[in-house]
């Protein structure tokens, strides 16, 4: 009998434990690296929004730069609190010394 595991507190415990992680998460700034899965091409981007949505619209083909490499999935992301600071660090990722960085480190 597997009913116990629909009225168990610790899966309602979760539930809402991943609900106040969303909301949480929701505050962050984003910087992630996308990597094309058509070819090997990625690229650097922020993000203001929710990052999930962000990759569904550059997988849609919403964004026009993203469109024609489609589909992307996310290699890497970074939270910052700071808009400028996600901003400032997204700029030094497309440097040179960011791409070696990023190519090291990530």
């Amino acid at each position: 009998n597997v009913g116990w595991q629909f009225n168990c507190p610790l899966r309602r415990l979760r539930s809402k434990a991943t609900a106040w992680q969303a909301r949480f998460m929701a505050r962050f700034f984003y910087v992630y690296v996308l990597v094309s899965k058509a070819i090997h091409l990625s690229t650097t981007l922020v993000s203001l929004a929710n990052l999930s949505a962000r990759l569904y619209d550059h997988n849609r083909g919403n964004c026009p730069h993203s469109a024609k490499y489609k589909p992307w999935k996310v290699e890497m992301a970074i939270a910052f609190t700071s808009e400028a600071k996600a901003r400032a660090f997204e700029k030094y990722l497309k440097t040179g010394s960011g791409r070696e960085f990023a190519r090291r480190h990530f």
